[in-house]
């Protein structure tokens, strides 16, 4: 009897380890595609100011454009992982980021297409959630299959440092565009560029022989399945699923409004600074923090330290010790000290890929994918209440602090939650099989 064919795509696409210099290659392409990624979602945010002067947005419309990106980030997770998991992620990736690309390059044409700005740039922002939401569980599937397990922390932080990286280089640049030309022309650059990858990624490390066998089990894909390896009972009976789960509902809540409302806070908290400063600086330390951090985690699992204790070391300082810093943004008048305190917050919130990330990963490798899209919509969901909720507060008390406690609450839940019931067991395998 011949299997299924999405089973046999991807027993092709994630059977066998990547060697050194695959592993290498990939990890170099994946942190430049999350760089991009993160290029095209934070051209928003940069632009805010500019696009609220230019359309009359208020606060609360500004927080409605900001958060809607996450109302279709939410609904694109467990599909992105589980396509992953049956048709291989990298090819989940391409496509998805080809579709965002294009739809980056053309958001200033949508914003005037008409007198109703307000909706037109909601609506690509939904979409831009959509297509984005498929990246970060193929991402986990891809490396879940590919990765060996005493790397993954490492391989998952670095290629993880791309999220900095590209707010980075939004934050520089854009900052630069916005100055000398329009916001108009960050959009362009964020969107040509990742046009520019994936012509890449298509020409070097994959081609239509890959792509085409994967086509044919989209369509049916989309769909998770009664009939999938998805152990759904086996998996949300456990506490530390849940655990998981809501950890990184946390850390997603958290850095998306800090993400979504920096940028915005240092304009009108010091009108007078240089934007490429608060832009860029505490981007820029998250990035060797992030390497540091997966570097740090194996370094502790081959010295012989439990799994489960080092992801905890790594959450208490990702949510844990990034929160007071958040705290002290709102006590400050100081730009130096400002930016002090929000790149630290930043930088230690990168200590999460080593924590609750590579977690999902010890808890469900054969379905990892499908497993961090379902705590990653929960993130995303928050997020959109985050978000909305921070406008809401900003434009209501007239006050930053509100923001920061709101970020320092949502961060030590997760965290308390995980130190409780954390575990690093696998939970995908039969009862027989379980390993205790």
């Amino acid at each position: 009897m011949q299997p299924p064919q999405d089973e046999a795509c991807r027993d092709k696409a994630g059977d066998t380890q990547w060697s050194r210099p695959e592993c290498q290659a990939w990890t170099g392409t994946l942190l430049l595609g999350t760089c991009l990624l993160y290029c095209a979602r934070a051209s928003m945010p940069i632009c805010t100011v500019s696009m609220s002067q230019d359309f009359g947005w208020n606060k609360k419309e500004a927080g409605i454009v900001l958060s809607s990106f996450f109302w279709g980030y939410c609904l694109t997770q467990v599909v992105g992982g589980h396509l992953g998991d049956r048709i291989g992620g990298e090819k989940v990736i391409l496509l998805s980021a080809s579709a965002w690309g294009s739809i980056t390059a053309v958001t200033p044409l949508l914003a005037h297409l008409g007198s109703a700005h307000l909706a037109f740039m909601t609506f690509s922002r939904i979409l831009m959630g959509l297509l984005q939401g498929l990246y970060f569980p193929a991402l986990t599937s891809l490396l879940s299959q590919k990765v060996r397990e005493s790397e993954r922390a490492f391989t998952y932080s670095t290629v993880g440092a791309g999220s900095q990286f590209g707010t980075l280089l939004t934050g520089a640049v854009g900052s630069l565009l916005l100055e000398w030309y329009s916001w108009q022309s960050v959009f362009y650059f964020s969107g040509s560029l990742t046009l520019l990858w994936v012509w890449y990624v298509y020409r070097y490390l994959l081609s239509e022989k890959d792509l085409v066998p994967a086509l044919g089990v989209l369509a049916p894909g989309l769909l998770v399945s009664r009939h999938s390896r998805v152990p759904w009972r086996r998996l949300f009976r456990k506490p530390a699923v849940w655990a998981a789960v809501f950890s990184q509902l946390s850390a997603a809540c958290s850095f998306f409004v800090l993400l979504s409302w920096l940028p915005t806070f240092f304009k009108e908290t010091f009108p007078d600074a240089k934007g490429w400063i608060f832009n860029v600086v505490p981007w820029l330390v998250a990035i060797p923090a992030s390497v540091f951090s997966g570097f740090l985690s194996d370094h502790l699992i081959n010295q012989g330290y439990r799994a489960i204790t080092v992801r905890k070391l790594m959450q208490g300082v990702g949510l844990g010790l990034s929160s007071i810093f958040a705290l002290r943004l709102g006590h400050t008048s100081s730009f130096c000290e400002s930016v002090v305190f929000a790149s630290a917050s930043i930088c230690l919130q990168t200590f999460n890929h080593s924590g609750i990330s590579v977690n999902i990963q010890d808890l469900a490798p054969s379905c990892a994918g499908f497993l961090f899209g379902v705590a990653n919509t929960a993130g995303a969901l928050a997020g959109v209440v985050g978000v909305c909720l921070g406008g809401y507060l900003i434009e209501t008390t007239g006050s930053w602090t509100c923001l920061f406690n709101l970020v320092a609450i949502i961060s030590n839940l997760g965290l308390c939650t995980f130190l409780v019931f954390g575990q690093a067991q696998r939970v995908d395998l039969s009862p027989s099989r379980e390993e205790l």
